[in-house]
């Protein structure tokens, strides 16, 4: 039995596309290293993490973001040594946004905000469709394109395939990785 987090798209849809079964092992190794490497490009985990610790510069401004989300609980915010009260001293929204509350600006100094947040999506229904259909080409890529081919003749018969096709770095690739990559706290 595979561990269904481990995986950023369904296996039963890369099985049906391939036409394989979908404990084929081949399929599942293929699915695998294109989750890991989505892992990898956008540097989190993607499905939940609960109470992840940060320490993050302040930026001078009354709003900075977390560096991962969708943000489904703030824990605890530590400004400095002081813990703030949710409400009181900030807020926070699921798109990650920390906002100082009381018209205050969050202090231009680095390292001085220890956040303890949880973050990411909940099992396969509710990682959003375009990281799962980029993790699914690269991964019917992984499957189908030997590594390191660029074209293959068999008999009367030649494929040439694609520099994308063959590296999994395609136009849509690249977009699901920038939208989904970890953040500069700065950046709000």
């Amino acid at each position: 039995m595979v561990a269904a987090e481990e995986f950023l798209a369904d296996p039963a849809e890369l099985a049906v596309k391939l036409g394989r079964s979908e404990d084929d092992p081949k399929l599942l190794y293929a699915l695998r290293a294109a989750s890991r490497r989505f892992r990898g490009q956008v540097r989190h985990p993607v499905t939940h993490v609960q109470d992840d610790e940060v320490v993050l510069d302040g930026n001078g401004r009354t709003s900075l973001l977390l560096p991962v989300w969708p943000v489904t609980a703030v824990t605890s915010v530590v400004l400095t040594g002081v813990t703030l009260v949710e409400g009181t001293d900030y807020d926070w929204s699921d798109a990650g946004i920390l906002r100082r509350a009381g018209c205050l600006h969050w202090p231009d100094r680095l390292r001085c905000l220890h956040v303890v947040y949880s973050h990411g999506w909940d099992g396969l229904e509710q990682i959003p469709g375009d990281i799962q259909e980029v993790v699914l080409e690269r991964a019917e890529a992984g499957f189908t394109i030997p590594v390191g081919i660029q074209s293959k003749a068999v008999g009367g018969q030649s494929v040439t395939f694609g520099a994308q096709a063959a590296t999994g770095s395609t136009e849509a690739w690249t977009k699901a990785v920038d939208k989904y990559k970890v953040r500069a706290s700065g950046d709000a």
